[in-house]
């Protein structure tokens, strides 16, 4: 299998591969200087510098069992990670930007990582807490404690936050299969934001706050496997205007987190070929 890293440019509304490689990498994030995306391969991380494509490793310490749930802050002085290195589940670490030892912040097991918030001081997650293990999305404030904001309705995932902050994208299948939800960034007034027949994952808001992005799976598709055909779809933020702009085999790995520029020019995303 191939994995093919591109970049779709909304103003062309064309894509372009940036990296190609015969590695199984995942899941672009878009450095806040817009010149460096961070994707994970094989457990480890791996910076792409834009201007001379290649799988530069980022030091991780003892994290060498990293999955696809990772981002960087927005001012871009630390990165977070999700590892299973503990051996008791993902955990959520946070290590300089640079690459470093890293600092688990997670309460936790198992913990996954999804979203930053504008202000740089609260994370969005899903975890699974108790006998049930149901999935749930949860907050953080660095240094506080974590706030649970799905109560077991169904399996809740990939949360990302709204461009100022003041709400939470999310895909839950309460209802049945997965469709994107919304929610106040404290857990209130939990809405599907449309309903169609797909099953929809990984919503991402984009930082100017006038489009959503999320990927589309066939429907009847349970989970989020990988190497599927797929959709990747823009709308606006109240779910309006939805339309599909790429088609591929895809899937797990695609965009399990946030991968739009910082200008919102454009989003960053992995196909396979097999």
């Amino acid at each position: 299998m191939r994995s093919f890293l591109e970049i779709y440019n909304l103003a062309s509304a064309t894509p372009r591969v940036v990296l190609a490689t015969d590695r199984h990498i995942e899941a672009p994030n878009w450095d806040p200087s817009g010149e460096t995306l961070l994707v994970n391969g094989e457990g480890r991380l791996f910076r792409v510098p834009l201007a001379d494509p290649s799988l530069i490793p980022v030091e991780t310490g003892v994290a060498i069992k990293l999955n696809n749930d990772h981002g960087i802050s927005p001012d871009g002085r630390q990165i977070v990670i999700s590892s299973h290195h503990e051996g008791q589940g993902s955990q959520i670490y946070l290590l300089p930007a640079a690459g470093g030892e890293p600092v688990k912040i997670s309460p936790e097991a198992p913990s996954w990582w999804h979203g930053w918030s504008p202000d740089g001081r609260t994370i969005a997650y899903v975890a699974a807490r108790g006998e049930k293990k149901v999935i749930d999305v949860y907050t953080l404030p660095l240094g506080g404690a974590e706030t649970r904001l799905t109560m077991g309705e169904g399996h809740c995932d990939g949360p990302d936050y709204s461009a100022d902050g003041r709400h939470i994208y999310y895909n839950c299948d309460r209802d049945g299969h997965a469709q994107i939800w919304t929610m106040g960034a404290n857990g209130t007034n939990q809405r599907k934001l449309f309903e169609d027949n797909y099953v929809n994952w990984f919503p991402h808001p984009s930082p100017d706050g006038q489009h959503l992005l999320y990927l589309a799976y066939p429907p009847g598709t349970l989970g989020h496997p990988a190497n599927l055909p797929v959709g990747l779809c823009l709308c606006s933020p109240k779910g309006e205007n939805r339309r599909r702009v790429l088609e591929f085999t895809g899937g797990q790995g695609t965009m399990n987190v946030p991968n739009w520029a910082p200008d919102s020019s454009a989003f960053a995303y992995v196909r396979y070929e097999l």
